[in-house]
């Protein structure tokens, strides 16, 4: 991480902003954006683009008017207009490039959704806002609380403060519809402030929070992941995964993303692949697929009534035998096929195990002694001085 407040310390330990993805001081940022256009100027006679993206906290992002026509900068922490008050962001993208973000999100100018920048923050605003953020820990303590002495089925993720420090959004997950007319009555008598509640989903929560996920490294979509595609469980079909859900879900419960990573690659090699269904006759009798291996381009087969014995092909081999059955054309044996392939095999070079450094058992006999440490021993002895003289 490249923040100061993430950085590792003197002794190696990490130190850890805990922010999640939404570091302050904006070198941990999985929502940073590089502006390209930056070095560029604009076309004599062309005015500027008088927007602004402004990130906020847990990933959110909002564009606004700049209507003062004020000078912002990516990095500028800047006042902008709420409902009611207002809130305080930091501008995450400024200039031409804001255009082409709004035309990719379908947003307006002339909308009324887009808000306006009132002004640079000042240290005021700054101090209320940070304040605000100081007690959001000790809330969702007891937040909880009082959700748990209520009874009610949610769990409570996060909570947002406005910059002003006016509301204070609670982020919740449930898998029912909750009552909380008397939870928000509780929570404005407990913490003295507007209250919203707004539902999230898993996913989302799993970004909120973070953690570590099965492969070492931090969660996706609290580190660099922003949308989340569905995932279904064709795409470890696909890739001949076992349907395990224990294996295949992420801290969130639901399919982890990133069986979609590789997804693409393992369709484009089933191209070449016979549907694993078809049925291959030869002379010898009906095969049915067992098994496939995307990855060395191979299936194996096994005869009706001799399922025990498995015989491997090529992709292009069971393609020829499925267009030869087509044709009505004999087909001796899969095992005509199978010696083809073995000797295709043996030709090949491996260079895999050249030293035998594959092999388990290459350290369990000892290696024989050589001449010359014989000959060392016979001087040592012959140099020793006997017992008797």
């Amino acid at each position: 991480m490249a923040c100061t407040s993430c950085s590792t310390g003197k002794d190696g330990q990490p130190k850890g902003c805990k922010n999640n993805g939404t570091c302050g001081t904006d070198g941990c940022n999985k929502l940073t954006v590089f502006d390209w256009l930056s070095n560029m100027s604009l076309p004599n006679g062309e005015e500027p683009f008088n927007f602004v993206e402004v990130r906020f906290k847990n990933g959110r992002k909002h564009f606004f008017r700049n209507s003062e026509n004020l000078s912002l900068s990516m990095g500028d922490v800047v006042a902008t207009e709420a409902s009611p008050g207002h809130d305080v962001g930091m501008v995450s993208l400024a200039g031409e490039l804001v255009r082409v973000q709004m035309k990719k999100k379908k947003v307006a100018p002339d909308s009324d959704e887009v808000l306006k920048v009132y002004r640079k923050a000042s240290q005021r605003d700054i101090d209320v806002w940070q304040e605000a953020r100081d007690r959001e820990d000790k809330m969702k303590v007891r937040a909880r609380e009082i959700a748990i002495r209520l009874n009610l089925q949610m769990k409570i993720s996060d909570i947002e403060f406005q910059g002003d420090a006016s509301k204070a959004t609670f982020y919740y997950t449930a898998d029912d519809r909750v009552d909380f007319r008397q939870l928000i009555k509780e929570f404005a008598r407990e913490f003295n402030t507007r209250i919203e509640m707004r539902q999230i989903g898993l996913r989302q929560e799993a970004s909120r929070l973070g953690g570590i996920g099965s492969c070492g490294r931090e969660l996706c979509c609290s580190t660099w992941l922003t949308d989340f595609r569905s995932v279904s469980t064709s795409a470890a079909r696909y890739q001949q995964l076992s349907l395990n859900p224990q294996k295949l879900a992420g801290q969130c419960g639901k399919l982890k993303c990133c069986l979609n990573y590789e997804l693409d690659t393992y369709l484009e090699a089933l191209k070449s692949f016979p549907r694993t269904d078809t049925k291959l006759y030869t002379k010898k009798g009906t095969a049915v697929c067992q098994k496939i291996d995307i990855f060395q381009g191979v299936l194996w087969y096994a005869y009706e009534g001799e399922w025990m014995n498995w015989h491997k092909l090529t992709a292009e081999q069971a393609n020829k035998i499925i267009a030869s059955n087509k044709k009505k054309e004999p087909v001796g044996s899969l095992e005509e096929y199978e010696v083809v392939l073995q000797l295709e095999e043996n030709k090949k070079p491996d260079f895999n195990n050249v030293v035998g450094q594959d092999s388990l058992t290459r350290f369990d006999n000892p290696k024989a002694s050589t001449g010359k440490r014989r000959n060392k021993k016979r001087k040592k002895r012959k140099g020793k001085p006997s017992k008797n003289a």
